[in-house]
C-alpha cells in the first residue's frame, strides 16, 4: 500500500492511496484542473481511480469532486447525510457512480479493507478512513475538534498517519479572525491545535516505526516549523523522541508528498 498527500489545508484537501490493483482518492477539494496537475506530480492518472471517498461536504474537500467524477467516470462513496448535504454543491453525479459508505463500516477492495469512523466537526455527518492491508495500517484524521477515546481506538497502532495539526492557540487568539470564527475553530466541532494533536498522537502510537504527516495546517494561524516544534516538544514530554522510531513530515497546499509505502 502506497499513498501521497496531494494537498492539505483550508485551500483544498486530497489524499491518494493505492494498493495492488486498486487506487483511491480521499476528497477532491481543489479544482478539476488543479487535481489533474497534482496527479501528474506523482505520475498517476485519475481515470485509473476505483473510487473517491468523501469525508464531508465542506468546499475544501469537495470543490473538484463533481468535475473529476463526471470526467473520469469514477465511483463516489459517501454516507447518506453527506450525500444529502452535497446536493447542489457538486452538480449531477450519475446514479451509477453514487455509492453509500455508512459510518462505522468496512468496505473491502481486493486486499485492502477501508474502515470509516466518525469525527467531531461542524458538517452533516463527517467521517474519515483507515486503510488496512496485510497487517499494515494507514489512518487519516483531520477536521475534528477533538480526538475522542473512540477515535483513538480506531486509529491506534497505525504504521502511518495523516494527522491534523491545525493551529497554534496563541496565534489564533491574537490573529485577525473575528471572534465567532475563533470560537468555532476552538470548539469541539472545529479543528485540533498542535498541542492537542500531539497529545492524541502520543496516546495512539505503538512502539514501532511510525510516520506522521502533520496536515490541515492553517495558513493564518500556524507555520510548519511551529507545528513541528510544538508536536515534537509535546511528544518528548510524553517520553516519545522524534527520530527514534517516529518521523514527523510536512504536507503542503499545492505540492504532493512523495508516493511512499505504508
Amino acid at each position: 500500500m502506497r499513498f501521497s498527500v496531494l494537498a492539505s489545508g483550508s485551500s483544498g484537501n486530497a489524499i491518494y492511496i493505492e494498493s495492488g490493483q486498486h487506487s483511491f482518492l480521499v476528497d477532491a477539494g481543489l479544482s478539476g484542473r488543479k487535481m489533474e496537475e497534482l496527479f501528474a506530480g506523482i505520475g498517476k492518472n485519475m481515470a485509473d481511480l476505483d473510487g473517491i471517498l468523501v469525508t464531508h461536504e465542506h468546499s475544501d474537500h469537495i470543490k473538484g469532486l463533481g468535475i473529476v467524477a463526471r470526467k473520469h467516470k469514477v465511483p463516489v462513496y459517501a454516507n447518506a447525510k453527506t450525500w444529502d448535504a452535497m446536493d447542489g454543491l457538486v452538480g449531477a453525479i450519475p446514479v451509477e457512480q453514487r455509492f453509500h459508505f455508512d459510518m462505522g463500516t468496512v468496505k473491502t477492495f481486493g486486499s485492502v479493507d477501508i474502515e470509516s469512523f466518525a469525527v467531531s466537526h461542524d458538517a452533516a455527518d463527517p467521517m474519515f478512513y483507515v486503510f488496512h492491508e496485510n497487517g499494515r495500517k494507514l489512518s487519516l484524521i483531520t477536521d475534528t475538534g477533538y480526538v475522542s477515546d473512540r477515535m483513538k481506538g480506531v486509529i491506534g497502532a497505525s504504521d502511518a498517519y495523516v494527522f491534523e495539526s491545525n493551529h497554534d492557540v496563541g496565534m489564533l487568539q491574537m490573529g485577525r479572525y473575528p471572534w465567532s470564527v475563533k470560537r468555532r475553530i476552538l470548539s469541539d466541532v472545529g479543528h485540533v491545535s498542535n498541542e492537542d494533536a500531539a497529545v492524541a498522537m502520543s496516546e495512539v502510537m505503538a512502539e514501532k516505526p511510525t510516520r506522521i504527516y502533520l496536515s490541515h495546517l492553517s495558513k493564518d494561524n500556524n507555520m510548519k516549523a511551529l507545528a513541528r516544534m510544538s508536536v515534537e516538544q509535546t511528544l518528548q514530554s510524553k517520553g516519545i523522541i522524534v527520530g527514534e522510531y517516529v518521523d514527523l513530515l510536512d504536507t503542503d497546499a499545492n505540492v504532493p508528498t512523495p508516493l511512499v509505502l505504508v
